[in-house]
């Protein structure tokens, strides 16, 4: 009776770590699928991390938002609602500190507030694109080397969201995707 106790505990086990990782799969291809693509213009950095390994840091530049509430603190939750400029570039419509009924939203962490221009910071959720080791570096140059084209807004993250979740998809340069970028270099 008890090896068929054991065995029971073994199969909720086998099953929970087969679960568990499929619905985080499914959660971001439906994101994928069913959600609606931004443009955000980046700044990427390339750091490295011996846990993480080599990916490329977006900074945005859509990361602030100017509000008369000064009482916003680092780390406090904030809703982001989004919008497109008239260059089809994702842009900040509203803030707010509770969750808003509208699927073009993205839930990011305060960083600071800025009293004398009334501004509050904050981080998105999907600063981080993980390359091929090998490409990163690369891949950080290339982005430099961009930078002094005279082509204004030549790099970008498209990133997906849905009711609340993003998903970043893939970062561009010149409207190319930056693993084929590298390779072109």
């Amino acid at each position: 009776m008890k090896t068929i106790y054991i065995f029971l505990m073994f199969l909720v086990v086998v099953v929970a770590q087969i679960f568990v990782p499929a619905q985080l799969i499914f959660d971001q291809n439906k994101v994928l699928s069913k959600g609606v693509p931004y443009k955000f213009k980046t700044q990427p950095v390339d750091p490295s991390d011996p846990f993480k390994g080599k990916y490329i840091r977006l900074n945005f530049e859509a990361n602030t938002a100017p509000s008369k509430d000064s009482t916003w603190s680092f780390g406090t939750p904030i809703y982001v609602g989004l919008g497109t400029d008239s260059l089809g570039f994702a842009k900040v419509d509203a803030i707010s500190r509770e969750l808003v009924e509208d699927s073009n939203f993205i839930k990011a962490k305060v960083d600071w507030y800025d009293l004398q221009d009334k501004i509050v910071h904050f981080s998105f959720p999907f600063d981080t694109f993980y390359m091929n080791e090998t490409k990163a570096y690369d891949a950080e140059l290339a982005y430099f080397e961009a930078q002094r084209d005279s082509l204004p807004n030549n790099t970008y993250a498209v990133v997906y969201v849905l009711h609340g979740k993003a998903v970043l998809d893939n970062v561009f340069i010149n409207h190319v995707p930056i693993a084929e970028y590298v390779k072109k270099k």
